[in-house]
């Protein structure tokens, strides 16, 4: 693989070779911005999560095969009054004009007028001033659509009278999801760009410097999105908030790659005169590292191919097309940008033949190189004991299943939610459907005695008879639970009692089965799949980077130690991080998802600074000891190691710009995850057993030689 990828890159590097890549860099963008469509017309707010063959879908689709069920999209419409309490007729006027401005999008809206006034009086509060009306859309209407609609009835209501209205629901949280994003990706972008930009400048004091990176960043950017486009009008579901971490993911990776390259490139230039033969040695150096640190972020990617959540088989294919531009680049633009540029690109610094080295981050890092080497031992331990303490705060990790608790305060579908929660009985927020499917018709005392039974199970509210179907056959129930049905405690409850379901048939005196359907049901299989991937993508992730580690190394044994060290930085930034978002930010709940997310990237972006540190380490090996190789590699790498970490840290901490808790949270753990694999892992932890390790073999060694 070395010989292919130098000679690529030696023809990358001539002048020749340098003005072919630019060209056809340029011509494949252009086509494909003309030609393809962007991802943008594809991206959705959510996408079904859940495999089929789970409980709770196997319960909805027995519910949809017996009963005649709506496929539209849910809506909840809340309206409130600040003064005086909303009058029935008031409230069927309104809905009267709803459904008359938008018929053709609403497919049923319930009939308050019609109904009785005991049945019609559920719909208020106690005080009156606030009612709800459920809703169905039309399930054929998009994102962009259901949000027109959504302002279109808010400004008919505001119009008409002083009553306020908040839709909620999926209906609402869709559309609020995407006005969200659709404002937040112009800040994420704006801000990653920004900051980059002047890190850049700030470290190296170099403008030119600071915008190649950005350069190709924009190609890739580019080409990638309008491959993602072609994708999405070919099936591939793309949500707003894969694409969002992806933009932070190229982002962050161009800027490192191309800060490991003109970091060699310098160096390169102090020993030649010739831009193009500078450049040439610096890639047949650092041409493999970077390839096999993209290689490991693509491997990482694909390993999510193995998940059976939506959520996280949706960035499989997003990130590794993604990665697989970027690894591209990585060997052919960014050394044909930098050797266009020659020189030039460092002024005002401009490395000369013969230059002596740096100071500043160089000197700092060999004292650190230097302290290692003498005490390794003392170093491991210093550092092993601190990583350690900070993930003995993981035992602190809570989870948070009530998703639209993760949106912003003033989002409309999230007040119009809590309204709900705060005047109405929270078992109603979303009631679970239990369906009996028997194998002869039911008694009417044999459907008493199930609903009693159901009704004594942990943290019941209440049971109604929803209907029957297959001449008594089948019949379903409406359950609703005393706490809110997104709580672990009522998610703990339907969960123990879908494991007592054969149970409560047998105590029932019934032949057949018990079905469990709704929001709550959901994520109790939720929780159970996601604890599933958690172990599949953690061993796979680790298993395939060793993997190719040994590739790189050819050493199984400095493979094991490169590893180990990243899981363990891992548990720390968890650990530490979990610890910081409750004492910075009184986050005391994160999503089930936020650890995958953080470990896929931690692990595959962390073990980047591993490879090039140890690349460097046996470069140096061919012509010194353990020890001096150990001390040039730190000091060699330290600065440009310290550099791209810190950009990259800062580039994922944008992702706490974002409107949702998870993104916070996610930036917020991989920010304080690449610091720790910059300073401690990479600077220190890695070095100490380097030395440790590779001296007691070579003392084993010439002892048993002796």
């Amino acid at each position: 693989m070395n010989r292919w990828l130098q000679t690529v890159t030696d023809w990358v590097t001539t002048k020749k070779g340098m003005w072919w890549t630019l060209v056809v860099w340029f011509i494949v963008t252009v086509v494909l911005a003309v030609a393809a469509p962007s991802v943008k017309d594809y991206e959705v707010s959510s996408i079904e999560s859940l495999p089929e063959d789970v409980q709770s879908m196997v319960a909805q689709k027995k519910i949809d095969q017996y009963f005649a069920n709506s496929d539209g999209i849910p809506a909840i419409f809340v309206f409130r009054s600040d003064d005086e309490p909303i009058s029935t007729e008031e409230l069927q006027r309104l809905l009267a004009d709803i459904e008359k401005n938008h018929q053709e999008a609403l497919e049923q809206l319930v009939p308050i007028a019609s109904l009785p006034p005991q049945a019609a009086a559920r719909f208020f509060a106690e005080d009156g001033k606030i009612a709800v009306v459920p809703a169905i859309y039309q399930s054929s209407l998009e994102s962009k659509e259901i949000r027109t609609i959504n302002d279109d009835i808010q400004k008919l209501v505001h119009s008409e009278s002083d009553v306020k209205l908040y839709i909620t629901g999926p209906a609402g949280i869709a559309a609020d999801t995407l006005e969200l994003f659709s404002r937040a990706d112009v800040v994420l972008m704006l801000s990653t760009v920004g900051l980059i930009l002047v890190l850049l400048i700030i470290i190296y004091r170099s403008p030119l410097l600071a915008l190649i990176p950005l350069v190709v960043a924009a190609f890739v950017y580019e080409v990638v999105v309008q491959l993602l486009g072609l994708l999405g009008r070919g099936g591939l579901v793309i949500s707003n908030q894969t694409v969002s971490i992806m933009s932070i993911l190229l982002f962050a990776a161009i800027t490192d790659y191309s800060l490991f390259i003109f970091s060699r490139y310098r160096e390169e230039l102090k020993r030649y005169e010739n831009k193009w033969e500078a450049m040439k040695q610096a890639m047949r150096e650092t041409g493999l590292p970077v390839l096999f640190s993209g290689g490991t972020v693509l491997a990482a990617m694909l390993v999510l191919f193995f998940a059976k959540l939506g959520d996280y088989r949706n960035f499989a294919p997003t990130f590794a097309l993604t990665m697989a531009i970027i690894m591209i680049a990585s060997v052919t633009l960014i050394p044909a940008l930098f050797t266009l540029f020659g020189r030039k690109a460092f002024w005002p610094n401009i490395p000369r033949v013969g230059d002596a080295k740096e100071k500043g981050m160089r000197t700092f890092w060999e004292k650190v190189g230097r302290f290692v080497v003498r005490k390794p031992r003392l170093t491991v331990a210093l550092i092993s004991l601190l990583l350690v303490v900070m993930a003995a705060h993981t035992s602190a990790l809570r989870y948070e299943y009530d998703l639209i608790k993760s949106f912003p305060e003033d989002m409309p579908s999230r007040q119009g939610y809590e309204l709900l929660e705060k005047h109405f009985a929270k078992g109603e927020l979303a009631p679970t459907t239990v369906l009996f499917e028997g194998k002869n018709a039911l008694t009417p005392q044999q459907m008493k005695e199930l609903q009693e039974q159901l009704e004594k199970q942990p943290l019941v509210s209440e049971v109604r008879p929803a209907g029957t179907a297959d001449d008594g056959r089948v019949v379903s129930f409406t359950l609703t639970f005393r706490e809110n049905p997104y709580d672990v405690k009522t998610i703990d409850a339907l969960d123990r009692i879908i494991d007592r379901k054969e149970t409560i048939i047998k105590q029932s005196g019934l032949d057949g089965r018990l079905y469990f359907a709704g929001e709550t049901a959901a994520k109790v299989d939720e929780r159970v799949v996601n604890n599933r991937d958690m172990v599949v993508i953690v061993t796979l992730e680790t298993l395939l980077i060793f993997l190719l580690l040994i590739g790189l190394t050819k050493s199984v044994k400095r493979s094991l130690y490169m590893i180990g060290t990243i899981l363990v930085s891992f548990a720390a930034a968890l650990g530490l991080g979990i610890w910081l978002t409750d004492l910075l930010f009184d986050i005391k709940t994160v999503s089930d998802r936020v650890p995958i997310y953080a470990f896929v990237f931690l692990v595959a972006l962390g073990i980047d600074y591993n490879i090039i540190l140890v690349s460097r380490f046996q470069e140096e090996w061919r012509t010194h000891s353990v020890n001096g190789a150990v001390e040039r590699a730190v000091a060699h790498t330290g600065g440009v190691i310290s550099s791209a970490g810190l950009i990259l840290a800062a580039t994922f901490a944008v992702l706490m710009t974002q409107p949702v808790q998870l993104l916070f949270v996610f930036g917020f753990l991989v920010a304080i995850g690449i610091l720790l694999d910059t300073f401690l892992i990479r600077g220190m932890l890695l070095p100490g057993l380097i030395v440790w390790i590779e001296n007691g073999r070579q003392r084993n060694v010439q002892t048993g030689n002796e």
